[in-house]
């Protein structure tokens, strides 16, 4: 895992500048915001680039509170079922119970920067409550700008953001410490452990204790989902039971990106889907409240779709889920998933809505279904592959551009290949070959 740059101990002089600097990077932010050119100045890189993605993101540095993502009911029944909830005995052993007399709070978030829980020191508690860092609230980069745990789920990496670094000015009194965690066999991101507080919320010790914990966790939930694997092989009449426990182990997912069948892991449990079986599940997948019969006719069918057809397709499928979980089987009336299902591509667009820009083309393997005609899938394959490929045009590196570069559909792209030289120093040995590229192009479309 890289190692965050870390920012001035609180109370120095070198602190004192980050803050001065920070302020004249909002007034410069401000002038951005009202059409002025310019750039933000005085912060280091990873805080200016991660307040133009604020910028761009249209957080506002102005609201003093985070919004509230999930109501209490919500929220219970989302951590009930999250993997992050089988390991917050570790999160509470080594974090929180320390916490509590120490002026810092800990939070635990999910991969897209809403806050599941909240604990530690009481009158810390209250103030956060000011600033709506509570459990529920959504703290992404989107959503509040700058802040440890937000700028670690964009940047998939540990991150220290200390008083006025942060976006929004309200939180700037806070410093914090966030560390994204990984699920122990895919390495997806399930979420992130945050540490608030003052000045030893940013402290080097504090960053070393936040990554031993989140790889104890990690190793715990891999314990675990050995442990329930081995139980199922051992009493297979009891696999239900078993798999019903497991809820809070996994996170249901499908891979759709760069396949043409589609891989449907429930409760642990992989399957290879069918072509037809693999386009039900995409269209399903991106419409949560369900659709019916005649929606999904359209959506499945380039033609004229029929309903008879539908039908004996979705009892083979149900036949196929109900081996992996009984409680998964598609609903009817409208069509509907009973779990929530988590599509590669729905990642990607996540990661992108965040600004997660680098993560999203880690997670992008290719394009959703690219030999299906289903009009529901061909709406998302472009849908991915064009936010995918402006958001990347916009605000990508130059190693986010020359990866995005080796992509099928990108073969042919001269505007990327363009951006690209925009990019790269005139002495870069790279421009070769991305000339070579281009002149590549040009033949191959002449001929």
């Amino acid at each position: 895992m890289r190692k965050p740059i870390h920012p001035p101990v609180p109370g120095s002089d070198a602190a004192e500048l980050v803050q001065k600097h920070a302020l004249v990077g909002h007034e410069r932010l401000d002038s951005l915001r009202l059409g002025a050119p310019g750039d933000i100045v005085g912060l280091r890189r990873l805080v200016r680039e991660s307040w133009q993605r604020s910028a761009s993101l249209q957080a506002n540095p102005d609201v003093a509170e985070a919004p509230l993502a999930m109501d209490q009911d919500e929220l219970e029944e989302y951590r009930r079922q999250h993997p992050l909830a089988t390991i917050m005995p570790v999160i509470k052993k080594l974090l929180v119970q320390p916490s509590h007399d120490s002026g810092l709070l800990v939070a635990v978030g999910d991969d897209v920067g809403r806050l599941l829980w909240v604990d530690g020191d009481p009158v810390m508690q209250r103030r956060a409550e000011g600033m709506m860092f509570v459990a529920g609230a959504d703290w992404s980069e989107a959503s509040v700008g700058t802040s440890a745990p937000g700028t670690a789920l964009a940047l998939d990496r540990s991150i220290q953001i200390s008083g006025a670094e942060h976006f929004k000015r309200s939180v700037h009194p806070w410093s914090c410490t966030a560390v994204p965690f990984h699920d122990p066999d895919s390495g997806a991101v399930l979420g992130v452990v945050d540490i608030t507080g003052t000045e030893t919320a940013v402290a080097p010790h504090t960053l070393s204790l936040v990554e031993a914990t989140v790889a104890a966790a990690q190793a715990q939930l891999r314990i675990e989902r050995l442990q329930l694997a081995a139980a199922v092989r051992a009493k297979p009449r009891r696999r239900n039971s078993a798999a019903t426990s497991s809820h809070a182990l996994y996170r249901n997912s499908l891979q759709l990106l760069g396949r043409d069948q589609a891989l449907l892991s429930i409760d642990g449990r992989t399957v290879s889907l069918s072509a037809r079986h693999s386009e039900i599940l995409a269209i399903l997948g991106s419409h949560p409240d369900g659709l019916s019969a005649e929606d999904l006719c359209t959506q499945l069918y380039p033609g004229d779709g029929s309903s008879v057809t539908l039908r004996a397709e979705m009892v083979r499928l149900r036949k196929v889920i109900q081996e992996l979980s009984p409680d998964a089987v598609p609903q009817s009336r409208p069509y509907r998933l009973p779990v929530e299902l988590l599509p590669d591509s729905g990642q990607v667009l996540s990661c992108l809505q965040r600004g997660a820009h680098r993560i999203a083309l880690e997670i992008y393997k290719g394009a959703v279904l690219p030999r299906s005609e289903a009009p529901g899938v061909v709406q998302l394959r472009e849908r991915v592959g064009h936010l995918l490929r402006e958001a990347l045009l916009s605000d990508g590196s130059v190693d986010s551009l020359l990866k995005y570069a080796e992509l099928p559909e990108a073969k042919y792209d001269v505007d990327l290949r363009l951006a690209l030289l925009k990019q790269l120093p005139p002495r870069s040995p790279k421009r070769a070959a991305v000339v070579a590229d281009l002149e590549r192009i040009d033949t191959e479309l002449s001929a």
